[in-house]
């Protein structure tokens, strides 16, 4: 029996196993319950499971001598090794809408609560004071199962060939121990905790619940559950919110309804921008709502010098003076570039004739000695951008309505609190028309979640509005495609 020797932030864990061809992230993942970034699904292109690991170890394959790294999806072990996570990060900006909840007299009975974001990338906890509508204490992580796919579609996949067990697993398990980091800040125990709500993608929260999938994997592509439910979720009864459709989940609903978007007497806009870029229209009683593949780029994965939003993350690019500037997130050096400083960067490189309209690369993009953006980079964010432009295009075209007609345009997620409105509009994000009706609102799904936590009305607002919600369909759509095509270029 071989041993694997796991250094974590000065704890040292021992894990026998019998050395067998299968890569190191199955050992510590399937079998111990250890993440690690693993963006493309194992293929050795996206380089983020890089991993500090000695012993006897297989000879590096063709994946780990183009990067000049060692993979943990790559790898394989054949005797004693020792692995050293000591240096991974651990403080990923994630938004979470550290607020309390505006006053209201119609607080549910109980003492605590839990409200719960599950996004595909990260996961966002907050308990609460049930009475009062007070945050105590907030908590957020990236989601384990990036360590199996980057995307929706990826883990969809996973889950149908056998992993919907460990999918399920994992997500219970970050949610139990953010539960907990959150009850250690505030004092107290598990047995306050009264009414729990979790939010999410539709496909999150059908791995959550540990329902297959497989409706949401091939046409028609329609949901056999929307949710609107109690259900039991590691360990404890917990509410889950109306979904919409099959790609359009109860992280919208929550949000629209957190933004009061069908309580007012205008046209309003909302888009969460991120691996699934999902987006909201609400016009003359109707919510139009539509979901567009953006993949990971706006959030680091995919991008060579890509990383989250993390300390030493070029967060801000600016063109001054015939000089290329940034900064990075807590002043730290520069270990790589978050989602913000990607659509800052296409920005001022199309500004200083570094990239030219239609993305091609004609200067020097590199940044810093570490952190480069490469041509394959820039494509990426071209197929990103045009895919979030083109679903706005469609989605105000079936509502009948002009960019120029919405009064407001909320962002949300954490990528829109650090955006720079010039840059999205610059590279064509965004449509001009919307540059002055920008509103960043951070979490909103989360901020939805905590309301129907501590206000016993909001369930009922959630069910009107997913009533009034009308799917718009963008696969097959000639109207999206060729906005598409038409915003690939810069």
């Amino acid at each position: 029996m071989a041993i694997l020797t796991i250094l974590d932030h000065g704890s040292a864990r021992k894990i026998p196993f019998r050395a067998e061809d299968k890569p190191l992230l199955d050992l510590i993942l399937t079998e111990n319950g250890i993440t690690v970034p693993h963006f493309c699904g194992g293929r050795g292109v996206c380089g983020k499971c890089a991993v500090n690991v000695t012993g006897a170890l297989s000879a590096p394959d063709e994946a780990e001598q183009r990067l000049g790294k060692r993979l943990a999806c790559r790898t394989r072990l054949l005797g004693d090794a020792v692995l050293d996570l000591s240096d991974r990060d651990t403080a990923m900006q994630i938004e979470t809408n550290e607020t309390d909840i505006p006053g209201s007299d119609r607080f549910l009975p109980g003492d605590l609560g839990v409200a719960c974001d599950i996004g595909t990338t990260t996961v966002a906890l907050g308990l609460y004071d049930l009475r009062s509508g007070r945050q105590l204490a907030v908590s957020s992580a990236r989601n384990p199962q990036t360590a199996v796919a980057a995307d929706v579609i990826g883990r969809i996949s996973a889950a149908l060939s056998g992993r919907a067990d460990m999918l399920r697993e994992l997500i219970e398990k970050a949610i139990r121990d953010l539960t907990d980091e959150c009850l250690r800040a505030a004092g107290a125990g598990c047995s306050q905790i009264k009414k729990t709500v979790l939010t999410g993608n539709t496909a999150m929260l059908y791995l959550l619940t540990g329902r297959s999938p497989k409706t949401l994997s091939r046409a028609p592509f329609e949901a056999d559950c929307l949710f609107d439910c109690d259900a039991r979720v590691a360990g404890t009864a917990a509410y889950l919110p109306p979904c919409i459709s099959a790609f359009v989940g109860a992280d919208i609903t929550c949000a629209a309804e957190a933004m009061g978007m069908t309580e007012k007497d205008e046209i309003s806009l909302l888009c969460d921008v991120g691996t699934n870029g999902e987006i909201a229209l609400y016009k003359e009683g109707v919510l139009y709502v539509a979901s567009t593949a953006a993949g990971p780029a706006f959030e680091g994965a995919g991008i060579s010098s890509g990383c989250e939003a993390v300390p030493g993350a070029i967060d801000s690019v600016r063109f001054e003076n015939g000089a290329v500037s940034w900064t990075t997130i807590g002043g730290e050096a520069p270990l790589g570039i978050c989602g913000s400083g990607i659509i800052d960067a296409s920005a001022v490189f199309l500004d200083a004739g570094i990239i030219d309209e239609t993305g091609l690369l004609v200067g020097d993009s590199r940044l810093s000695p570490d952190v480069e953006v490469t041509q394959k980079d820039i494509r990426q964010i071209q197929l990103a951008k045009a895919a979030i432009a083109a679903g706005i295009a469609a989605l105000t075209a079936v509502a009948e309505c002009r960019c120029e007609d919405i009064d407001t345009f909320f962002i949300a997620g954490g990528f829109g609190k650090h955006l720079c409105a010039e840059s999205a509009v610059r590279i064509g994000l965004f449509p001009a028309e919307l540059k002055g009706k920008m509103q960043a609102v951070g979490n909103a799904a989360f901020l939805g979640a905590a309301r129907t936590l501590t206000d016993d009305t909001v369930r009922a607002r959630l069910g009107a509005i997913r009533k009034i919600a009308v799917p718009v369909s963008l696969g097959g759509s000639k109207l999206f495609n060729d906005s598409y095509i038409r915003n690939m270029n810069f």
